[in-house]
């Protein structure tokens, strides 16, 4: 649609009309530009748009977030001392809107005076086995479980691919990769149990674990160790020289 100086369906000068997010192109709105390049590529105005979700008539959601933050010195140490009711007095903020922007501010001054924690480091098989040894060794089925570690070999999570039953479980290649690039993981240990409390590698194990093993040279990620568990202890590939 074109505009001359005054729209003549809606008789609004160029200067009043405005357009909501969804009208812009795809890589500047907010939410899908965290999406797609993540949350530090995105300006203050951007962050605080995403928390409000939509404006107000002619004016976008963007567009109340640079005013607030402007309001406040474009400081967010400013913006945290308002209250639910100044910031009700923008036009197009609610209750919602408000209590949402007062709760993600006391989030973030949590967040810095909460220590970091310090995460368990994997150095040894035994490491290994006593990160995964409460979730698995117990099982009256067979399990398959994954460390993802960081470059100093810090513990990233643990998660668990696979669920089978007494004499097995099925593993896809792909969903272990798929985790250990979503967190990034430098290096992984692979575990899963035996409920018979047989702690040998079956041929079908030792295969999984050469073809996994060379399946993560090519993403370059290292398969520090597999270890099978059971409640008499646990069984290491690494210890063994098996990878």
């Amino acid at each position: 649609m074109e505009y001359n100086e005054t729209n003549q369906s809606t008789n609004l000068t160029r200067s009043e009309v405005h357009f909501s997010i969804k009208d812009w192109a795809e890589d500047d709105r907010p939410r899908e530009k965290l999406m797609q390049v993540g949350a530090k590529a995105l300006s203050t105005a951007e962050l605080l748009a995403i928390l409000l979700g939509s404006g107000s008539r002619g004016e976008s959601a963007v567009q109340l977030a640079q005013r607030i933050l402007g309001d406040a010195e474009n400081n967010l140490h400013e913006l945290g001392k308002k209250s639910i009711e100044q910031l009700k007095k923008y036009k197009g903020m609610g209750d919602a809107k408000a209590i949402t922007i007062v709760a993600a501010l006391e989030l973030a001054q949590r967040r810095m005076d909460t220590p970091v924690r310090d995460r368990l480091k994997i150095m040894s098989s035994s490491d290994g086995y006593h990160c995964l040894a409460p979730h698995v060794a117990y099982l009256p089925h067979e399990e398959f479980w994954v460390l993802l570690l960081d470059r100093s070999n810090k513990v990233l999570v643990r998660r668990r691919i696979s669920q089978g039953g007494v004499s097995g479980t099925v593993v896809d290649a792909k969903q272990v990769f798929q985790v250990a690039l979503e967190y990034l993981a430098t290096s992984i240990v692979l575990c899963h149990n035996h409920p018979s409390g047989n702690l040998q590698p079956s041929q079908a194990d030792i295969d999984l674990t050469k073809k996994l093993k060379q399946a993560a040279l090519f993403l370059d990620i290292r398969v520090l160790d597999h270890l099978i568990i059971a409640e008499t202890g646990y069984y290491s590939f690494a210890d063994e020289g098996l990878l």
